[in-house]
């Protein structure tokens, strides 16, 4: 059997029904779904995503990123994306695994084991698809593995998840190098990951680009063309997704109305709260919410 099949029948035993859930494992999330599933927007955080089995599509504006065993993703910054299964049967359900990755470990690793890189001329992008690497994988099967023997979870799953990062540090391709950047304090793209942080913590108040560009330590002009390339999407538009988002959760998992929820997350206007919601999600905030409290869409998502 090989790597991927033994990953695959791992995953398929301690994630037996559709949906999302922690894994005993810290920083490690299970996913399956037993057919495709809609569009659904979302919010990475730095993350390395591996599929066992199944394939996956995620939109980052107007680029797709597909993804399926023979390839894993990497989110170097909070993204918002829409993402959706677009390959799984109830025989070969979508399997898959995301391991967050810890900035400060990234950092160490970078320090002890430095690789020269030199910062691309142009803006950096946030996600990154590169070829399942067979040291990476094998990492990632072990990690995996210890949910078969939780007693050692404790001792050997840092030493693991610490070889992946290694792993994902030094390879080569264009997801190793963006890797790199991550792991350089000094990057453009650490830059622009202050500014998102800050934006997630504040989306619901007020944004003025001259101050968000000053937490990236950039001049307004250079700070926007490096979010826009790393986002896809300007401040503001990245905000009101941010806004638009947890409204929507608000709806569906808290039961708030959509007066409440607009309130809530930042806006004024209602009547500007439903016509974004609409350009977004294509149906107004509380019917919206009706069909994906009765679908569960948005907790499978």
């Amino acid at each position: 059997m090989d790597t991927l099949q033994r990953l695959t029948a791992i995953l398929d035993r301690h994630m037996p029904a559709d949906g999302i859930a922690a894994s005993p494992i810290p920083g490690i999330t299970l996913y399956r779904a037993s057919s495709p599933t809609m569009p659904m927007p979302v919010v990475y955080a730095p993350t390395l995503c591996v599929i066992a089995q199944g394939r996956k599509q995620v939109m980052l504006g107007a680029t797709a990123y597909v993804y399926d065993p023979a390839k894993y993703l990497v989110a170097s910054v909070d993204m918002a994306v829409t993402g959706a299964v677009v390959e799984a049967t109830p025989a070969q359900p979508y399997l898959s695994l995301s391991l967050d990755l810890d900035m400060a470990q990234l950092g160490d690793l970078a320090l002890h084991y430095p690789v020269h890189e030199e910062e691309a001329d142009g803006p950096a992008t946030g996600l990154a698809l590169g070829d399942a690497d067979p040291d990476v994988l094998d990492a990632v099967l072990r990690l995996m593995g210890l949910m078969d023997t939780p007693r050692d979870i404790d001792a050997l799953a840092p030493l693991i998840t610490r070889e992946i990062l290694y792993r994902l540090l030094t390879g080569t391709g264009a997801c190793n190098s963006m890797v790199r950047q991550m792991a350089q304090a000094n990057s453009r793209l650490n830059q622009i990951a202050k500014a998102i942080v800050w934006l997630r913590a504040n989306y619901n108040g007020a944004c003025r680009i001259d101050d968000i560009a000053d937490i990236a330590g950039m001049s307004r002009s250079t700070f926007h063309a490096h979010f826009k390339a790393v986002t896809s999407m300007t401040p503001l538009e990245f905000r009101s997704r941010l806004r638009l988002q947890e409204a929507r959760r608000l709806m569906v998992s808290e039961a708030m109305d959509a007066a409440g929820a607009g309130f809530r997350v930042g806006y004024e206007s209602p009547s500007q709260f439903s016509r974004d919601y609409v350009r977004m999600f294509g149906l107004p905030p509380a019917k919206d919410a009706v069909q994906l409290r009765k679908s569960g869409e948005l907790r499978a998502s």
